[in-house]
């Protein structure tokens, strides 16, 4: 049950079978996951000065591409400190799905700081980042260009 500092989401009202890890492997991937729903979940959480709680509980399992995919983008636009700040993942069912998100938190930080942009495999509509202390929303990364 929501309360007045959180914001809950459930991954099973995304997806009874989250996918791949790419949009154009298939359908319900961790790249469509973060694009429609998670980054603006966390800025929706960080603009109202919530905990954002993805509860993994419901579907019939998950890829580790899906979660890294979906999680890792988070950690790279915004960054590992306030994703940790912000972000609390539950999970009943399988909590080893959260110690991988730590070790997921790790590399995508350091991908960050180096400068290596995620691939995107479709176009996605203008999204968060963090930067400059600000948020600001716009396309990214674009297909054509890679960058």
């Amino acid at each position: 049950m929501e309360t007045k500092n959180e914001l809950i989401f459930k991954i099973m009202s995304y997806s009874q079978s989250p996918g791949p890890r790419y949009c154009d492997q298939g359908d319900d991937s961790g790249e469509d996951f973060y694009h429609s729903i998670l980054n603006y979940k966390f800025y929706q959480a960080y603009n109202e000065k919530k905990t954002l709680i993805i509860d993994l509980d419901g579907p019939d399992g998950y890829a580790s591409s899906f979660l890294d995919e979906a999680f890792g983008n988070l950690v790279y636009d915004f960054g590992k400190e306030l994703v940790e700040n912000i972000l609390k993942v539950k999970s009943e069912e399988e909590p080893e799905w959260i110690e991988m998100l730590n070790d997921t938190y790790e590399e995508w930080e350091k991908r960050r700081k180096g400068g290596k942009a995620p691939k995107i495999t479709i176009e996605h509509p203008e999204w968060y980042r963090f930067m400059n202390n600000k948020l600001t929303q716009k396309q990214w990364i674009h297909l054509s260009s890679g960058k």
